[in-house]
């Protein structure tokens, strides 16, 4: 089955950006001029899912607002021959079919997840978090779909980090796939912010997964984990033992692409440079005024 529909989870309060997130949701703020959410549609839109679900709550309106049509300001562009803005202020509203579903209290991301239960139906499906990038030149989510479509089961991303940092992320315990690339690879266990000690290796989960629909009978009869939320990770570890005619399975795809991190404040202001400095029509007067800058900051 064609996978074509893409959940985007984007009801936390940001508080690690606070004040600027009092009034504005932390998936609007900018890298560079696009606000960080818009990366992620764009992704899922590249990739063929068409069919974009928000999981949102209460403060998250102009998310609705930044992929509708906004009829007073193109008209006003439109008037004063503005054809470039134009283009830009429309490219966020025709990039997929979005619709909002409100998680109402915060339950972790696997409530999250359920809550598109009724729009997804009986098939498989993307999941993007915002707070991961993947940059457009190192497509993920083709390789992962097509991986789903393979193995029938669900598929996550991996990424290779330090051992000291494992316990930030939920953690993979992995075997290779016969005949497959190294970096596809089976599931065996899953385990949600290990101690080092613990950790079965520095294969940490980030933002995108493919899930078989089997993921949201399990989701109802997970208990609250880690932190007292319903994790998607325990659901996942169930997945994992579980028989493949029961949509059961999980595989990874290890990432070694570029990607970006917008989570906290010090690795949101990273990502804009990072992406700044390689954008064409800004990158070059950047590139030099860094290396002015940089070497003043030992003097």
């Amino acid at each position: 089955m064609a996978i074509h529909k893409a959940v985007i989870p984007a009801a936390g309060l940001g508080t690690r950006f606070l004040p600027a997130t009092k009034a504005t949701p932390k998936e609007m703020l900018p890298v560079v001029d696009k606000p960080a959410i818009q990366y992620v549609v764009e992704e899922a839109a590249a990739a063929g899912l068409n069919d974009v679900l928000f999981i949102t709550g209460r403060s998250k309106r102009t998310l609705a607002d930044h992929f509708d049509a906004a009829p007073e300001l193109e008209a006003a562009l439109e008037a004063k021959g503005d054809v470039g803005r134009l283009a830009l202020v429309r490219a966020s509203n025709e990039l997929a079919d979005v619709h909002f579903v409100r998680q109402g209290q915060p339950k972790g991301l696997g409530h999250a997840v359920l809550m598109a239960k009724h729009h997804i139906g009986n098939e498989p499906f993307a999941v993007l978090l915002g707070d991961d990038l993947i940059d457009e030149r190192d497509p993920l989510l083709p390789i992962m779909l097509e991986l789903q479509e393979r193995t029938g089961g669900s598929v996550i991303a991996l990424l290779e980090v330090e051992p000291e940092t494992i316990h930030l992320y939920g953690c993979a315990a992995v075997e290779p796939i016969e005949g497959a690339d190294p970096d596809q690879v089976r599931i065996t266990a899953l385990v949600e912010k290990p101690d080092a000690a613990d950790a079965p290796s520095n294969l940490a989960i980030i933002g995108r997964y493919v899930l078989n629909p089997a993921v949201f009978g399990v989701l109802e009869h997970t208990a609250p984990g880690r932190g007292g939320e319903i994790q998607l990770t325990d659901a996942l570890a169930t997945l994992a033992g579980m028989p493949a005619a029961e949509g059961g399975g999980v595989y990874g795809v290890i990432f070694r692409g570029r990607r970006y991190d917008t989570g906290d404040r010090l690795d949101y202001l990273k990502a804009v440079v990072q992406i700044a400095v390689d954008r064409p029509d800004l990158g070059p007067d950047f590139r030099a005024w860094l290396t002015e800058y940089v070497p003043s900051l030992h003097a």
